[in-house]
């Protein structure tokens, strides 16, 4: 996830700088070859965010499995500690919140955001409306669904 941070900001760059350079270039010369290792990728992103305003965002950090969200938090947290410009935008569901809190002490203001039951029903019709195959569903199967699956989505946001 951070290597395709690192390649997503070093492509808005005008010019790759030469230390970034040179870490791929020393790690192609490695037996087989291999990609840039994690404290590689912290210390290029801090070079890369050190001269200029960077935003990072992650979306969807609950996704990624445990290990590695701390490694992902404990790295941010190392380039935000070099680079005060940088800022992080991350996404997740509410468990994971605490975890950020702790991982990015004293840089972390949070946005609860909870779909509406309205929104989640107009989107399950619209769904429902594009099926190419709507004489695979009566009226009855349809109702259950926008009972049951708003219900099911505001469990999972809360």
């Amino acid at each position: 996830m951070l290597g395709a941070i690192l390649k997503q900001v070093v492509g808005g760059l005008a010019e790759v700088p030469e230390e970034i350079a040179q870490t791929y270039e020393d790690q192609g010369k490695v037996i087989g070859g291999r990609g840039p290792q994690l404290a590689d990728i912290v210390k290029m992103l801090q070079i890369t965010s050190s001269t200029k305003p960077t935003f990072i965002c992650v979306d969807a950090l609950d996704e990624c499995l445990a290990g590695y969200r701390v490694k992902v938090l404990d790295s941010l947290n190392q380039v935000l500690q070099k680079c005060p410009g940088t800022r992080i935008f991350i996404t997740g569901r509410p468990h994971v919140q605490p975890e950020i809190a702790k991982r990015l002490p004293r840089r972390v203001g949070s946005v609860s955001i909870t779909p509406r039951r309205d929104d989640i029903i107009g989107y399950i019709r619209t769904r429902l409306d594009e099926d190419t195959t709507p004489d695979a569903m009566d009226n009855s199967l349809e109702a259950e669904i926008i009972e049951k699956i708003p219900d099911k989505i505001s469990e999972m946001c809360v």
